[in-house]
């Protein structure tokens, strides 16, 4: 679900951090780290793995754990990345999340984000969209 008025950052980069498509990937992290930080976010954990399952950014912000699902994409008309978002994924992030809400025993609120970073160039495009899904019925 995106919601309305959801701001878009913009932010240069050099042409030199634009090796390949693991280095994009990483740009687009540290980009949506940058955006959180810059938001009031607390980043509480990056590249968390749990066995085969790996949640982008864990964040927190009043009293809430963020869940930040990062896609990145290249070029003046790369499509929209949170397109790429499909069920299995998020089954992934949900089983994810809930190995992390036990290890840490968290008892707030929890919520699914979705940040996406287009990247031209010099040029990026940060979108954070909020609640971007819910976690399935079980």
């Amino acid at each position: 679900m995106r919601l309305p008025n959801q701001g878009v950052n913009y932010y240069t980069l050099n042409k030199t951090d634009m090796a390949d498509h693991n280095e994009l990937g990483e740009k687009g992290e540290e980009l949506a780290r940058l955006h959180l930080i810059d938001n009031g976010y607390k980043i509480r954990e990056t590249k968390w793995r749990t066995g085969s399952l790996e949640l982008d950014i864990i964040a927190e912000k009043d009293d809430t754990l963020v869940i930040v699902e990062v896609k990145t994409r290249s070029g003046a008309f790369a499509d929209n990345p949170e397109q790429y978002i499909d069920n299995r994924k998020i089954r992934n992030i949900v089983n994810a999340t809930e190995r992390y809400i036990m290890r840490y025993d968290w008892n707030g609120d929890t919520r699914f984000d979705v940040i996406a970073v287009i990247i031209d160039g010099s040029k990026s495009s940060v979108e954070h969209i909020e609640d971007a899904f819910l976690a399935p019925g079980r």
